[in-house]
């Protein structure tokens, strides 16, 4: 789950991070309204959406007097805002915030994150602020400073001050620096974020350590200790076949091949997109079933895959065994029925009940492609969709 930069600066600030002041907004009276009420000479406006890069594609603009923030929320506020993290179509802004002005001496990069190889969590910290992280560490892989923390003994002083030294944080600062680097791994675990960063934190021409930007995603198993930050969910920004999944406890992720694929097992279903792909075609969504699979949420199942005009034939990839293959056969039977399905169907099932499955297809009249390997099956639907 991810959300807004002034909903994860509301986080920070509950940690004692340092932010500048700022009001969220929905209209552009709101946003003439808000400068007033910060008061100052510079103010900044800000799309809110769930993206990277919004300055560059036009999303932030620096306003030095109120009619500049009338011009700029309306200019910004409901336009298609497009940056590498958002795709061609863009994203729609429905939300500004409305920032005081800061005096920004100089800019770093700071994160914490899981990493799995080593099993601590990894925090990171750069230089070259302001950056997109990935081309920072494509070109100049050597400003990424990292350490891994135990998450048994937390971030040291020690760690914190590496981190800080080694991205050239004036002496004068680093003791105010290594205080917010620690407060940011005690955000990032106390929330169970899987990524918790601020980019920029900025170096003030005080002195002083802010963080200029907050970007947040959590561990969507852990949500049901986290009622405040569910109710931070913006279901504007997410995929509408995504939240429909939800509903019908199905694990769907949206793609941008041609062959949609329905699997129990995340592993599996893994494996079967990465199988599509060996036999030269796309999956066009990621979709596990689970192990307790009913007929209605197969066909929920099928409805969500064929609502993507993309998708120009199905692959059914079952191991049976919580799930019996006579379960999904059913479904799948029914669910084709239902939508009048009408793009080439392969199913391939393995494991309990197998027999009866494969029996249930094949009495049901339906056009259906058995196939017995991940091999075959995969040959069989590039073929058909081809």
């Amino acid at each position: 789950m991810k959300i807004h930069e002034y909903q994860g600066k509301e986080i920070l600030k509950k940690f004692g991070v340092t932010t500048p002041r700022g009001i969220p907004c929905f209209s552009v009276d709101e946003a003439v309204k808000a400068a007033e009420t910060l008061g100052g000479r510079i103010w900044v406006v800000k799309a809110q959406i769930h993206a990277g890069g919004r300055g560059k594609g036009g999303g932030v603009k620096v306003a030095k007097n109120p009619d500049e923030v009338r011009i700029y929320a309306n200019a910004i506020l409901g336009m298609q805002l497009k940056t590498h993290q958002t795709g061609p179509e863009g994203q729609k802004v429905r939300r500004l915030l409305i920032e005081e002005g800061a005096d920004i001496k100089k800019e770093y990069y700071v994160a914490a994150l899981t990493d799995r190889a080593t099993q601590k969590v990894a925090m990171m910290a750069s230089s070259e602020g302001g950056m997109d992280i990935e081309e920072v560490a494509h070109k100049t892989p050597e400003k990424i400073i990292k350490v891994f923390v135990d998450p048994a003994a937390g971030l040291t002083d020690a760690q914190a001050s590496e981190l800080a030294k080694g991205i050239g944080v004036p002496e004068a600062s680093l003791a105010q620096a290594v205080d917010t680097f620690k407060k940011l791994y005690t955000c990032y675990m106390e929330t169970d974020a899987s990524l918790a960063e601020i980019n920029p934190l900025i170096l003030e021409g005080n002195g002083g350590i802010k963080a200029l930007d907050a970007k947040f995603n959590f561990d969507s198993n852990a949500l049901f200790r986290h009622p405040e930050i569910v109710a931070y969910r913006d279901l504007d920004e997410e995929d509408a076949d995504e939240i429909e999944a939800s509903k019908f406890d199905l694990a769907y992720i949206s793609l941008d091949g041609n062959i949609g694929c329905l699997v129990n097992g995340a592993g599996l279903a893994m494996a079967t997109m990465d199988t599509i792909k060996l036999f030269g075609a796309e999956p066009a969504n990621f979709l596990d079933v689970g192990g307790g699979a009913t007929t209605e949420k197969v066909t929920e199942a099928f409805k969500i895959m064929l609502k993507n005009p993309k998708v120009k034939g199905i692959l059914v990839n079952i191991f049976g065994g919580i799930m019996k293959c006579d379960t999904i056969a059913e479904g799948v039977v029914a669910a084709a029925k239902e939508t009048h399905l009408s793009v080439p169907l392969v199913v391939r099932m393995k494991g309990t009940n197998e027999d009866l499955g494969k029996k249930i297809l094949a009495e049901s009249g339906l056009p259906i492609i058995s196939a017995d390997t991940m091999a075959e099956a995969a040959t069989k639907i590039v073929a058909a969709v081809k």
